[in-house]
């Protein structure tokens, strides 16, 4: 532990508060997203209220206050089918145009990988055959 790292009254970090890693206030008191997630919670607009630091100062964690965040917004047919939406650009392969339950290296291979291992001439004709 630093000892810059342990600002409980953010003096030294712009009025923010800084604690170092796993030595930050009760959970009950601050808590990160992730946190209050699990707890059923988001942050719904409110201020960072500290700040956990790790690695030296190179990873920051911000807290907010458990009393004031609210719950999480109920999953509506019309949220789940947007998110079914977007996961499917990135689970399909736009060759063989099947659908997958992970999303796909699109970026790096452009496909999934057993049409990633097909020539060209195959690619073509592969596609061929799927876009009917």
């Amino acid at each position: 532990m630093r000892a810059s790292d342990l600002d409980p009254t953010g003096e030294r970090h712009g009025g923010t508060p800084t604690y170092p890693w796993r030595k930050g206030p009760a959970k009950a008191v601050l808590a990160t997203r992730r946190q209050l997630r699990e707890m059923g919670l988001r942050p719904g607009g409110q201020d960072v209220a500290a700040q956990v630091v790790c690695r030296r100062g190179k990873r920051v964690g911000f807290l907010y206050r458990v009393d004031q965040a609210l719950p999480v917004r109920p999953m509506t047919p019309r949220r789940a089918a947007a998110l079914d939406r977007a996961m499917a650009k990135r689970q399909t392969c736009p060759v063989c145009r099947t659908r997958y339950d992970h999303c796909l290296p699109l970026k790096t291979l452009g496909s999934c990988l057993p049409c990633s291992d097909l020539t060209e001439a195959e690619r073509d004709q592969l596609a061929a055959l799927t876009a009917s």
